[in-house]
């Protein structure tokens, strides 16, 4: 091959390298791009009143006077939201106004009793209220309009009654007064329709039973036993997406017969009577006033503990787990694979015994990861603690020792390439001088490897920072305190992002989080691996006489 066609080849390879760097560079940035910019919405996004609320009461963090401000701002646009409901509930909401009324004639009872009034007068005084919720019960659930005004217009007739007055008992009539307005304005005929419809109208604005709303628990509201459902939206990107449900319903329709069914969105104010649709579009055209979306930094989110399984907080404990888990462990892999390595190198014969450790070695680094965490589980946990006299627990000593297991064979390659690599003249130099083998290795052999054996440092550190299936079985837990001792189970990153994907609704209510969590595990591992580069780079320059 003569040197004009060798030249073009090397260009056209060189060419071929380049390219294949910028392509790899391009499916990095297109995988890892969209994940890091999901994952920064942790930190950075529009925090709502809700948000700054829950700050401060769960974190003591903001200004106290100018949070009741706000508050008593947005409690301003909310306050005609909450009056078209109630105005509305007034007139469909049949059974909670039967126990209304019912609990009013409770509490007249009371009050006559308290009284210390004759038993004739008491009795009929009692049956007098009986007779009001009995009839209102019935105009509750009928549905006919004429009937309805009849019945109403009996009880009214009492109104004036002189011994109910500034009684309890007054309340009776507000309630007809007001059942009536309401049940002229509607389709009665519909009311349970209504009804159901309000339900999950007012789960959407304020809260279900297990998911919380757009604005929160009404004020006076008793506190949910659930933190997540004492606020509202707490992120405006939040706010949006129960906006879109407030406004719009998802129906599973048939378009032809025999053809698959199709979604489609129909307008959710359609499903009221026109009393109440203003409602949807005042809430529209309001949502900012009502929740006040402001340019949030938290931070904090590294070093907070999260609250309600990560809907709220942050992920400071699960950094602190992976810290301890890779530092433990890499404590554990590092002299035992530099050992392992010197002694395959410089100790070891060529026979069948150590090519069959060499086979174990290589066969041990493609073992699927499981099945590590089934070792860690049976022999750190189940067999070696109980015999040292520890619990039987998992912990964050089993997982280290674990971890270390399964990376101890990448650990073993690297240092045996990095020994091997060595020049035989430095360590024949060396003996030459009367330094025996040992003294060879740790002053001539173990420093000339030394950057190799860092490379292999890098590896373990990220696949021991990265794994989840190992400390399944071994020591990471989803909740629980802050360890105190490495004989306690901990919080992880990777477990905790596995966690939230295998959960149940939370990872698609709050995706933030989850991918908050990936790309600070991420960016641990690059600053762990960046750590160990710099301290490759000094090893290289101090052997260089740099």
């Amino acid at each position: 091959m003569n040197l004009s066609v060798r030249g073009k080849l090397d260009r056209v390879f060189t060419a071929a390298t380049g390219l294949s760097v910028v392509l790899l560079t391009l499916v990095l940035v297109a995988i890892l791009g969209p994940m890091v910019y999901r994952g920064s919405s942790a930190v950075f996004f529009q925090g709502t009143v809700e948000f700054r609320k829950m700050q401060r009461n769960l974190f003591g963090r903001g200004d106290e006077q100018l949070l009741h401000a706000e508050v008593a701002e947005t409690e301003e646009f909310r306050r005609q939201v909450y009056d078209m409901i109630d105005g509305f509930k007034k007139g469909v909401d049949v059974e909670a106004m039967s126990e209304q009324a019912r609990e009013i004639h409770r509490q007249f009872g009371q009050e006559l009793r308290d009284k210390n009034l004759p038993a004739d007068q008491y009795t009929k005084l009692r049956e007098l209220t009986r007779q009001i919720r009995d009839k209102l019960d019935s105009a509750f659930h009928s549905q006919d309009i004429d009937e309805i005004q009849r019945m109403v217009a009996e009880v009214l007739k009492n109104a004036d009654n002189p011994q109910l007055k500034d009684t309890s008992a007054e309340k009776l009539f507000a309630i007809a007064r007001q059942f009536l307005q309401a049940a002229r304005q509607i389709d009665l005929s519909k009311h349970h329709e209504y009804a159901a419809a309000l339900r999950e109208v007012e789960g959407i604005l304020f809260h279900s039973e297990t998911l919380p709303g757009l604005l929160g628990p009404r004020p006076g509201e008793p506190a949910a036993p659930l933190v997540m459902l004492r606020y509202g939206a707490t992120r405006w990107d939040q706010a949006q997406a129960l906006l879109d449900r407030f406004l719009w319903v998802q129906e599973w329709v048939e378009e032809k017969p025999g053809h698959p069914l199709v979604m489609k969105r129909r307008v959710r104010a359609e499903s009221f009577p026109p009393s109440l649709r203003p409602l949807f579009a005042y809430v529209e055209q309001n949502a900012g006033k009502m929740l006040r979306p402001q340019r949030t930094v938290y931070w904090q989110f590294l070093i907070d503990d999260n609250v309600n399984s990560h809907y709220f907080g942050g992920i400071g404990p699960e950094i602190l787990g992976t810290m301890l888990i890779t530092v433990i462990g890499m404590l554990f892999v590092i002299p035992l694979g530099i050992i392992s390595a010197a002694y395959l190198v410089e100790c070891s014969s060529d026979g069948w015994t150590m090519r069959i450790i060499r086979m174990g070695i290589n066969t041990l680094a493609g073992v699927p990861s499981i099945v590590f965490g089934l070792f860690g589980l049976a022999f750190f946990v189940l067999f070696l603690f109980p015999l040292l006299g520890f619990e039987p627990k998992p912990c964050i000593l089993a997982a280290s020792m674990t971890l270390a297991v399964l990376t101890l064979p990448v650990m073993i390659r690297a240092s045996e390439e990095a020994i091997r690599a060595v020049p035989p003249s430095y360590k024949e130099g060396s003996l030459a001088l009367g330094a025996s083998r040992f003294h060879t290795f740790l002053a001539v052999t173990f420093p000339a490897a030394l950057p190799g054996i860092l490379t292999g440092v890098i590896l373990s550190l990220s696949r021991i920072a990265g794994e989840t299936a190992p400390i399944l079985f071994t020591g990471a837990v989803s909740l629980g305190a802050v360890p105190h001792s490495v004989f306690a189970p901990t919080r992880t990153l990777s477990y905790g992002s596995y966690d939230m994907a295998v959960g149940d609704r939370l990872a698609m209510m709050v995706p933030h989080n989850q991918y908050g969590m990936v790309v600070a595990l991420m960016m641990l591992i690059l600053i762990l691996n960046a750590a160990a580069i710099l301290l490759r780079s000094r090893v290289f320059k101090k052997l260089r006489g740099q």
